[in-house]
């Protein structure tokens, strides 16, 4: 046994939640399972915050310590105000799909639903395999914006596959799992002076991954559905026995 530290989460489920998880971990299982193509056809998208300053994580500031030394002390996070929003889309083999959120502009349901027609677009120039039979399933969160009548009504109109995100989840979201947090670990502890700046070095960084890592990142999520699904039907089962 070793001892570990205890994980935020974003929220403690209740019993409605929890179901509502469970349910929708068991239908990517099932769909996975009778598809092998099912998790490669999923694009899947986000938007985050770059800002001009962003501290080290706990796991970049730790140090070695002797056993009667005092632990290291790391001040508060505090945000910068120049940032600026990126949203990606991505699949197995890469990014679909990146920009930024113009000066001024809020990620509202007009904005979202514009998002939505240029990711549209370059999945026909750049995946033209699953444009040519409509095959691509378009997997984001429960924000307002992404589940606007609006956006819901242009989806359903184009005949667009959407699989459906589980609340309180980012263990089930790749873009929180993988890409956001690999993506900022070489911006951190760098100042930038200009938003031209943050969104440059952004670029760099995203187009740095390898496609190796995208791969890795649909295993991964396949993994932690699997895992969820197992640990909320635990209970189920020993209530039924």
């Amino acid at each position: 046994m070793r001892r570990v530290a205890a994980r935020l989460v974003p929220k403690e489920l209740n019993f409605l939640q929890k179901e509502h998880r469970k349910a929708v971990a068991e239908d990517m299982i099932s769909r996975a399972s009778s598809d092998f193509t099912f998790m490669k056809r999923i694009i899947t998208g986000d938007e985050t915050w770059v800002y001009e300053y962003d501290m080290q994580t706990s796991q970049q500031s730790s140090e070695y310590r002797l056993e009667n030394e005092p632990n290291p002390k790391k001040p508060r996070q505090s945000r910068w105000k120049i940032k600026v929003m990126l949203t990606v889309f991505f699949d197995y083999r890469g990014v679909v799909h990146s920009e930024f959120l113009p000066d001024g502009q809020s990620v509202n349901k007009e904005y979202y639903l514009s998002v939505t027609r240029r990711l549209r677009e370059n999945i026909r120039r750049k995946r033209p395999d699953v444009w040519k039979n409509n095959s691509s399933i378009l997997h984001h969160d429960n924000a307002s914006s992404h589940i606007s009548i609006l956006v819901r009504e242009f989806l359903a109109k184009n005949s667009r596959n959407v699989i459906e995100q589980a609340p309180y989840s980012p263990d089930m979201a790749p873009c929180d799992i993988f890409l956001f947090p690999k993506l900022k670990l070489p911006l951190r502890v760098r100042r930038f002076e200009s938003i031209e700046a943050i969104k440059q070095n952004s670029q760099k960084e995203l187009k740095a991954l390898p496609s190796s890592a995208f791969k890795k990142s649909v295993l991964k999520t396949g993994r932690n559905v699997g895992v969820c699904a197992l640990l909320l039907m635990r209970p189920t089962l020993n209530a039924t026995k």
